[in-house]
């Protein structure tokens, strides 16, 4: 009997909406909206995946068929890197959309990752900028809410409540049937991402992170339709449900997770780029010039090598100083690159944490934090990338400069640059250029990524107990 009251409150619920269209306008709106921006994304992404793969293989192919050339000129002539964005980033592409996916390898620096995908958007691929994930974390909240917030004060409002009640249905009837209607409205537009994500889930994939991603977002979607349910029931007249609705939404959605973000920032600083690249290129000069064996800076490095081999000069050297001195001198400067860049990196971590913190005042921050982290588009992700192409282009540089030391006489480099044809003569064969290693950049494994997103579902948790208990109140406090 309580099942077949509340299904019929539902049902009748769903009458209303079917009969003032209101309702099924903007769910068939906001899944459209949602299906347009899975479609665009994925398309997007597929396309832009397949161009990274081929630039990547037409960079290995450039290198290694430049001709007899010097090996520092091949340090400096370079090598790309790119990153294959992840299966979940066709819903949250995090930070995926401001970082870049590529970076270029060269001795003496590190370079940033750049082409991200806002820079690489034109024509009908800007609308990715409109993701399934924002849509659902901003927009869906606020479709909810033009559903749903005159739900059960429409009833007190026409004066059915009274009838309803006195018909035998309790306020738990009343208030769950309407709940369950918004819920199942709710669905309809999580639909779409639901089922790409279990479509992602079939490729490169864990189904345990997906299910968790889904979880996820089915956990936020109740919990809008529950505070949605609740203050229809909690105030008398829908006006005012609708105000305060809005105003949370406002808050939870726009100004909360903006606000994390600036008190992340300013409690965290970290240097502008031209400051700290100023900083840098400080610290690089007083390690020496590896172009210049004759630096002061190499003085102990010459008089090491002389007394290990026993020799007087450095020409008398069985390996070729000036590549000597390059190795050496990369490996100073990869360090203090290195420790410049996890001094940013860790800054950058820092704000992020912080402003995950948010999640305890906002369910949008929350979720974003649980999704990103997942979907292996967060910042330590990014931060992984970085580390690991830089592993690579140290490793790309010393092996030239290795060659450099070794394959390439002294006399004749130190003669290159009097004439073209002494120039054309201190060059090493094209095969030495098959050192590269390859490159191929790996999401966190599943069991990682849910560790770290632990945290932020038990905020999500949260924020649903409190809906619900908020339901709890409302349902006691209805009256006609």
């Amino acid at each position: 009997m309580t099942d077949n009251v509340v299904k019929t409150i539902c049902a009748d619920q769903w009458r209303y909406w079917l009969r003032t269209k209101v309702a099924t306008t903007v769910l068939l709106f906001g899944a459209i909206l949602t299906l347009a921006a899975l479609v665009v994304n994925a398309f997007h992404i597929h396309e832009t995946a397949h161009a990274r793969e081929h630039l990547q293989q037409e960079a290995e192919q450039r290198f290694l068929s430049q001709p007899d050339k010097h090996p520092h000129r091949m340090v400096h002539y370079g090598h790309y890197v790119f990153r294959t964005p992840t299966a979940l980033s066709v819903i949250e592409p995090g930070v995926d959309t401001y970082t870049g996916n590529a970076i270029f390898l060269e001795g003496h620096r590190q370079n940033s990752a750049m082409f991200a995908e806002q820079r690489q958007s034109v024509g009908l691929t800007r609308f990715s900028s409109l993701t399934p994930s924002f849509l659902a974390l901003v927009l869906a909240p606020l479709f909810i809410i033009l559903i749903g917030y005159g739900s059960v004060s429409r009833e007190r409002e026409a004066g059915t409540l009274t009838l309803l009640l006195s018909q035998g249905a309790t306020r738990q009837q009343l208030v769950f049937g309407k709940l369950i209607a918004l819920t199942l409205a709710s669905a309809a537009l999580l639909l779409p991402l639901i089922i790409a994500s279990m479509y992602v889930a079939f490729f490169s994939e864990s189904a345990a992170v997906v299910a968790l991603f889904c979880v996820g977002y089915v956990l936020y979607f109740l919990f809008w339709a529950a505070l949605v349910t609740a203050s229809s029931a909690i105030f008398s007249r829908s006006n005012v449900s609708f105000t305060v609705l809005i105003v949370m939404w406002m808050a939870t959605c726009v100004l909360l997770p903006r606000l994390g973000s600036s008190v992340a920032t300013n409690a965290v600083p970290s240097l502008g780029k031209l400051e700290s690249d100023f900083k840098v290129e400080e610290k690089l000069r007083s390690l020496g010039d590896g172009h210049d064996v004759n630096d002061p800076a190499f003085k102990k490095l010459r008089s090491d090598l002389l007394a290990k081999y026993n020799v007087s000069s450095v020409d008398e050297l069985p390996v070729n100083f000036r590549g000597i001195v390059a190795q050496y001198s990369e490996g100073r400067q990869a360090k203090v690159l290195n420790e410049f860049a996890e001094n940013r990196m860790q800054e950058e971590l820092d704000q992020a944490q912080i402003a995950r913190q948010f999640g305890w005042l906002s369910p949008t921050v929350a979720l974003r934090a649980f999704s990103t982290l997942l979907a292996g588009t967060s910042i330590e992700t990014h931060h992984r990338f970085l580390r690991e192409a830089e592993a690579l282009r140290l490793e790309f540089v010393q092996g030239l400069n290795k060659i450099h030391a070794e394959k390439l006489d002294f006399k004749l480099d130190m003669n290159r640059n009097k004439s073209e044809e002494a120039a054309d003569k201190a060059v090493v064969n094209a095969s030495n250029w098959a050192i590269l290693s390859s490159f191929q950049f790996e999401p966190e494994s599943p069991g990682a990524r849910i560790h770290s997103a632990t945290v932020y579902g038990f905020q999500l948790l949260l924020w649903l107990g409190l809906s619900f208990a908020l339901l709890q109140l409302a349902v006691r406090r209805l009256h006609p």
